[in-house]
């Protein structure tokens, strides 16, 4: 069974420096039917102007994943992190007990385009970590580039849950198969348009598959996705 979450449905707000998307309920948005989907608690995408952000915050209990499309992300936390990523990069917190941090768009001139994605971990009050890894464009061209997963295998970033976490650019024309053996997965569109198992998802649709053994994914057109497989 696929479900289809569509952009225009999920909730969201314009700030004036953050424009912002929720796949699922947050913050002041609530929606009692779009709770989440398995562990995947959050999948927010966030447009920030040029030199704004979110000053010195809290989070505790979640894995949390920051995804950049275009532009970069200036990011600093009360473990001593300071970085900068920028696309190709993945960035994952692991909040546990409690982690402070501060995230500002990088640019006084452009803005940051990302998606920020909260993962429940398999327990709670864990250590509090960070890592980063880069993948080039072409290592996630016409195939499926494993970024995140449970035992961090193939230079993915380790997530504290069993989930594997996928990122393609598919182009135009070209297939892909993936087999979830009955497990489930969700499916988030970036941009381009893709058809999955019939269905059509285009920039900012979401996808959940229960009950499927095989995920047949064609690209209408040039498109980049995430894919979630958990197990």
């Amino acid at each position: 069974m696929i479900a289809l979450r569509k952009a225009e449905d999920r909730g969201g707000f314009n700030h004036g420096w953050l424009d912002t998307k929720h796949s699922f309920s947050f913050a002041h948005y609530y929606d009692p039917k779009h709770m989440g989907f398995g562990p995947l608690r959050v999948i927010n995408e966030d447009r920030i102007l040029p030199g704004a952000g979110f000053p010195t915050h809290g989070h505790e209990n979640m894995e949390i994943i920051t995804y950049v499309i275009n532009g970069a992300l200036e990011h600093r936390d009360s473990m001593g992190n300071g970085s900068v990523i920028r696309p190709g990069d993945v960035q994952r917190m692991t909040a546990g007990t409690g982690i402070r941090h501060s995230e500002f768009n990088a640019s006084d001139k452009e803005p940051v385009h990302l998606l920020q994605i909260w993962i429940l971990p398999e327990k709670e009050e864990l250590a509090p970590g960070y890592q980063e890894a880069h993948f080039e464009e072409q290592e996630k061209k016409n195939k499926l580039r494993l970024i995140a997963s449970r035992d961090g295998r193939q230079g993915s970033v380790t997530i504290h849950q069993s989930v594997d976490l996928y990122a393609s650019q598919l182009s135009a024309g070209n297939r892909l198969s993936h087999e979830l053996e009955n497990s489930s997965a969700w499916l988030q569109m970036i941009e381009g348009v893709l058809t999955l198992n019939g269905h059509t998802l285009m920039a900012g649709d979401g996808a959940a598959a229960k009950d499927e053994t095989t995920l047949t994914l064609s690209a209408e057109e040039d498109t980049e996705f995430l894919l979630f497989h958990f197990y």
